[in-house]
């Protein structure tokens, strides 16, 4: 039985490899009974040869962002990606530092099987969890007392055994002692795969590699604001994208209507008082 806690990652504090993904964002998934070249492919990642452990991966990535055109923010990446033994078989690693995006095709490729991964965004407070199985999201967070997905609290006793400070319920424990969060998450990633990350595991692994295109931005249905100021009083209001394009071209209109000056005359008495006094 996997007994994995967040004591055993300490090592991320200490590795100069960890320091690296936190600082520049980075997404670590595994995903069960698929090749690495399937993983690529699915990615939409260019075949790029393979390269030696995680300097051969970086270095790769930082050639690509070398070629990128200084005026416009492309946020395609390297991914890098390996085989490795885990639960009930076989599971691809794949490493990319690309600011924490995420593996869009993630979901589809755990269809018939299960994909674990979990992202930090570069410096900012943002580390993301997320629980693929059979092309289902079960479960996904940010912070462990606030899930999502079809099963959110499936999760919660793992996550209390690993040291996240929650109740029996699943909300956040004020009582339990502190636990490093990233640690953690990488101790659930184990006890759903099997598998144990190490800094060697991935920096002298051999990367089957490729260039991830840039993902095309979703369409956004509507803009949500919710707001509560310091006495608890709470602003929540919602608008459609078809309520704020039609508020947008009523401004779009009125500003590009002429503008009409007109020369007010005096009111009749003024102007006959006016006579009468020349």
């Amino acid at each position: 039985m996997n007994l994995a806690t967040a004591h055993d990652y300490a090592w991320i504090r200490t590795s100069p490899l960890f320091r690296h993904m936190m600082e520049g964002g980075y997404t670590l998934t595994l995903i069960q009974g698929r090749s690495p070249r399937e993983v690529l492919r699915a990615m939409e990642a260019e075949p790029r040869g393979t390269g030696e452990g995680t300097a051969g991966l970086i270095e790769a990535d930082d050639a690509h962002r070398a070629e990128a055109d200084d005026d416009y923010w492309d946020e395609s990446y390297v991914a890098g990606a390996f085989k490795t033994p885990g639960e009930n078989g076989d599971w691809t690693v794949v490493l990319g530092f690309d600011g924490g995006l995420g593996m869009p095709c993630a979901q589809t490729l755990s269809e018939g099987g299960r994909v674990v991964a979990h992202s930090s965004n570069g410096g900012k407070p943002i580390h993301l969890f997320h629980w693929f199985e059979n092309g289902r999201v079960l479960t996904t967070f940010e912070d462990p007392s606030a899930r999502d997905g079809s099963s959110p609290d499936e999760l919660v006793p793992l996550l209390r055994e690993i040291g996240f400070p929650l109740t029996p319920e699943g909300e956040h424990d004020e009582y339990a002692p502190a636990v490093d969060g990233k640690a953690a998450v990488l101790a659930l990633a184990e006890r759903l795969t099997g598998i144990h990350v190490t800094e060697s595991l991935l920096q002298d692994a051999t990367y089957e590699m490729g260039p991830v295109p840039e993902q095309p931005a979703e369409k956004w249905t509507g803009l949500v604001i919710d707001i509560t100021d310091a006495h608890g009083e709470r602003l929540h209001k919602e608008w459609t994208y078809e309520e704020i394009a039609a508020a947008s071209d009523r401004a779009r209109a009125e500003a590009n209507a002429p503008v009409v000056i007109t020369c007010n005359e005096p009111p009749a008495q003024d102007r006959s008082e006016r006579g009468a006094g020349e």
